[in-house]
């Protein structure tokens, strides 16, 4: 049970990331402004590619069975959303944004990564 939770979770955050890489090159400007930071240009584009990537390797994961290593890309991978929260702060973002949205996210992958690591 614990493992097939642990993978549904996995399973949400990349296609979540994906979607929210996609918005960022398909509606930039909008994407930016969720991140919590106004912004135009390419290195939005960069982000978005990002994350893409980073969905597509969790997904990568999944399929091969990878459990444990699932779990460790999904750990070290936490720094993201901590790196983002961080930008969206010094950025003049709103803490709602950079605690509750890049926070959050931190939180559900250490949750996800804690419980495919016990399976």
């Amino acid at each position: 049970m614990i493992i097939t939770i642990g993978y549904v979770l996995a399973g949400l955050i990349a296609a979540a990331i994906i979607v929210i890489g996609a918005r960022f090159l398909l509606a930039p400007a909008a994407a930016a402004e969720g991140y919590g930071v106004p912004g135009e240009g390419a290195h939005l584009s960069v982000k978005g590619i990002r994350d893409i990537a980073s969905g597509l390797i969790v997904i990568v994961l999944m399929v091969a069975g990878a459990t444990h290593l699932l779990s460790w890309v999904l750990l070290a991978a936490t720094i993201i959303p901590v790196a983002d929260a961080v930008i969206v702060l010094r950025s003049g973002g709103t803490k709602s944004v950079a605690f509750g949205i890049h926070g959050g996210t931190a939180v559900v992958m250490v949750v996800t990564a804690a419980l495919l690591l016990m399976s």
